[in-house]
């Protein structure tokens, strides 16, 4: 269902659960099972999550939610479900490693939810984007609100969760959702290209960036102050030091 590759300091999650890739109990304990064994490992830069289905992924697996439906205790396992799911996207949103989504075909409900929890997105021009819940009555409970509301601000997050509207990769990337858009057939290519970059950067530096990134949203000075301290951390990093003699030097 998910399968972990990693080359060239990409690791690469494959979604590969047909038809849509919908988001079960099983899956979320296999992501978790992924992360724990990347969390061992120091060979990687960037998190490159795509599919080799037709979507990237079309959230909750619809058998599971009509089970919690008609069972008797399918509040409590409702709650358990989307604390889990929770748990696992504020998981990937944490990761000092850079993400990246590449998002081919349709991202839905919490399918869109677990491409926010990256810190990177690039969409198929035709792409289909959305968090529907509404529709069933229901809120994007797995971070949606949080989390689009804060990338796009208000008025983007209230225009796509309270009409439930299913807009196109263009119109992501012209919304603010995504970072890069390509024609379906370029996609992978360019994600691919994407998350080389990525990687060729030093590890110490992508994770000091992250944090002052992430300390932007905190009240007063945290951000100003986060980034002295990470350059100070940074000027003794080895790596650091080598760059920025070779780049003195007119080696770079």
């Amino acid at each position: 269902m998910i399968n972990l590759s990693t080359t060239a300091g990409v690791a690469t999650l494959l979604l590969s659960r047909p038809p849509v890739n919908a988001i079960s109990d099983d899956v979320i304990t296999l992501f978790e099972a992924k992360l724990d064994e990347l969390a061992g490992r120091t060979d990687w830069r960037i998190l490159h999550l795509r599919s080799d289905q037709k979507v990237f992924c079309a959230g909750a697996d619809l058998a599971e939610v009509r089970a919690r439906f008609d069972a008797t205790d399918g509040p409590e396992l409702t709650h358990r479900y989307v604390t889990r799911l929770q748990q696992l996207y504020r998981r990937i949103e944490r990761l000092p490693q850079v993400t990246l989504a590449e998002i081919g075909g349709a991202a839905l409900g919490g399918g869109l939810e677990l491409a926010l929890a990256c810190d990177l997105r690039i969409v198929s021009l035709d792409a289909k984007l959305g968090l529907p819940e509404a529709r069933l009555g229901l809120i994007p409970g797995a971070g949606g609100t949080q989390r689009l509301t804060r990338l796009c601000g208000r008025a983007v997050a209230s225009r796509l969760i309270l009409t439930a509207e299913i807009i196109e990769g263009a119109d992501a990337l012209r919304l603010g959702i995504a970072q890069w858009a390509a024609p379906r057939g370029e996609v992978e290519a360019v994600a691919a290209k994407i998350a080389a970059q990525v990687a060729n950067l030093p590890a110490a530096a992508l994770r000091a960036c992250k944090s002052s990134i992430a300390a932007a949203s905190e009240p007063g000075d945290a951000g100003y102050l986060r980034e002295v301290e990470e350059t100070r951390r940074l000027s003794t990093n080895p790596e650091t030091r080598e760059r920025v003699a070779a780049f003195l030097a007119g080696q770079r």
